[in-house]
């Protein structure tokens, strides 16, 4: 039987309230002090993963090593515990209601009248319970998406309840997230949101363990005690959580508040050692006292939300840290990047990166930044998508072939230079059937991404339909782009490269993703500090 201890977040007052940074952030403490954790999302949408969402809806869509579109979360969970996730990390209704209709129809249910209690209600467990079950973690943290009083959290807050009885108070716990909004015209700090949304809570027959209190300014014993008085916890166990200069403050803030204290004391856990976040305030440290500075221009269709480029911002921020340099990046719309003003608009950058995407919107954009990138030996980073578009900058301009392009935009392009999978032909549904997960790349040795890796073998997380057309290898080759990085396994090219260029990389695959504050990607770290370099001329 296992062993394993339960802590459930849940938000209240109004969403976007950060369940995932305070998730990711005890989860760190915990792990400092020993214990090894994980964390999973409950997303109460009916989509079975974020795979099909538009961007602009939930922000970007994080891709695990096992192949899983997920949440954005889990990026933070990543980030925060240089850990891996997995598919069971993020679960959605989708995925719960699909999985109980399979089950259904198998006649597993022998012939029983299928509800949402116990049946949906059943399944939400067995998935919370599934990273508990492999005897690896101590602690599984469980962060409930939405709002408490949402109607689609209804079955997730029932099934936190019977967990909360099956496991026994020692075992399982219930950290509620909530908002103390200060109204200025009043010049004080409001009780009644979190009160009201402990009692919503409660109606449903869960009691909160924890509060933690999103507030802008300093919450007085005075607020603590009304809190506790009314919202029934003990005074100690109402913890602040004030806003923050960074996300990464956030640990050092709920340490300083004892958050990680009180949740051990709630599951009468022992700590194995204090929490000393050496390596964590070391890239504090030198995040927040950079020596130098850059500009990097990050070319998107998205960028109205710059959620949808998460990973990417935060792999800056590990990477500025590295080197010492604070990043700032100019956000640049790719479709109002044209041939008349993408001189202007790029003038003064330090690095250029164009992101990933799908569709033929903006994509004249960025392929004008590959130009003015290459053609001005300015440090460029082609992601999925921006390392097509720089093969295809690159066959128009310097092979000559001016109807170049990906049949992704236009299926009876002459030349497709990149061009649809062929394991990609038949497929007709589009959630979950791109080409995803960690796959393994040979480097070239004395490529700019050998140096930056300082190594030969690699595995990236991926996330597309169309790659590089090998039949235009040769020539693309011989006019001085060269593949510095194949997959051992399909030939398919997931590295390019300008030699001549002093760093000029583009890869088919997402590296953003597995940038962490303990290991920053070393193809950012290289980018930024290519960046420096070119600042300096």
């Amino acid at each position: 039987m296992s062993n394993t201890k339960y802590v459930f977040v849940t938000g209240g007052v109004t969403s976007s309230l950060g369940k995932g940074i305070i998730a990711a952030s005890l989860a760190k403490l915990l792990q400092e002090r020993g214990f090894s954790v994980t964390i999973q999302k409950l997303d109460p949408y009916i989509n079975i993963d974020p795979g099909t969402l538009n961007p602009y809806e939930h922000g970007e869509c994080y891709v695990t090593d096992d192949g899983a579109e997920t949440d954005l979360d889990l990026g933070h969970y990543e980030r925060y515990l240089n850990i891996p996730t997995s598919q069971a990390n993020n679960v959605t209704t989708g995925r719960i209601y699909q999985s109980v209709i399979n089950k259904e129809r198998k006649g597993e249910f022998l012939g029983k009248t299928v509800q949402v209690i116990p049946h949906i209600t059943d399944e939400i467990k067995r998935r919370i319970q599934l990273l508990g079950e492999t005897g690896e973690y101590d602690i599984v943290i469980t962060e409930i998406g939405g709002t408490v009083g949402d109607i689609e959290s209804l079955p997730y807050v029932e099934s936190v309840r019977q967990m909360l009885w099956e496991k026994g108070e020692d075992n399982a716990i219930v950290i509620h997230l909530t908002l103390i909004p200060f109204l200025a015209a009043a010049g004080e700090l409001k009780t009644k949101p979190t009160q009201h949304s402990v009692k919503m809570l409660m109606q449903s027959g869960v009691s909160p363990d924890i509060l933690v209190c999103r507030t802008e300014h300093e919450i007085s014993d005075d607020i603590k005690r009304k809190l506790a008085l009314f919202c029934n916890v003990k005074k100690e166990d109402v913890i602040q959580s004030i806003d923050a200069e960074t996300i990464y403050d956030v640990p050092n803030l709920m340490l300083d508040q004892g958050l990680d204290r009180v949740v051990l004391n709630k599951l009468k856990l022992s700590s194995k050692g204090e929490p000393k976040l050496k390596v964590w305030n070391e890239f504090l440290r030198k995040h927040k006292n950079p020596i130098s500075e850059v500009e990097i221009a990050l070319i998107g269709k998205y960028i109205e939300l710059q959620d949808s480029y998460k990973s990417i911002t935060e792999a800056f921020i590990h990477a500025g840290s590295s080197n010492e340099t604070k990043v700032n990046v100019r956000w640049v719309h790719s479709e109002n990047l044209t041939a008349k003003n993408f001189e202007k608009k790029l003038k003064g950058v330090h690095g250029i990166l164009v992101a990933p995407g799908f569709g033929d919107r903006g994509i004249d954009g960025k392929i004008n930044a590959v130009k003015y990138a290459r053609e001005n030996n300015i440090p460029f980073f082609g992601i999925c998508l921006g390392m097509q578009m720089a093969v295809i900058e690159f066959a128009k301009n310097v092979l000559g072939l001016v109807d170049a392009f990906s049949t992704e935009m236009k299926q009876d392009c002459k030349n497709p230079v990149i061009n649809l999978m062929e394991s990609q032909e038949d497929v007709t549904e589009k959630g979950g059937t791109m080409r995803l997960g960690a796959w393994d790349c040979n480097l070239m040795e004395d490529s700019n991404a050998h140096k930056a890796y300082k190594a030969t073998k690699i595995s990236e997380r991926h996330r597309h339909r169309y790659e590089f057309n090998n039949d235009y290898l040769d020539q693309i080759e011989l006019k001085g782009m060269k593949a510095t990085g194949i997959n051992p396994a399909t030939g398919l090219v997931e590295v390019v490269e300008v030699p001549t260029h002093p760093w000029f990389v583009g890869v088919q695959y997402h590296p953003e993703y597995k940038s962490t504050v303990l290991k920053p990607h070393p193809l950012f770290v290289d980018f930024i500090k290519a960046a420096l370099k070119y600042s300096t001329i």
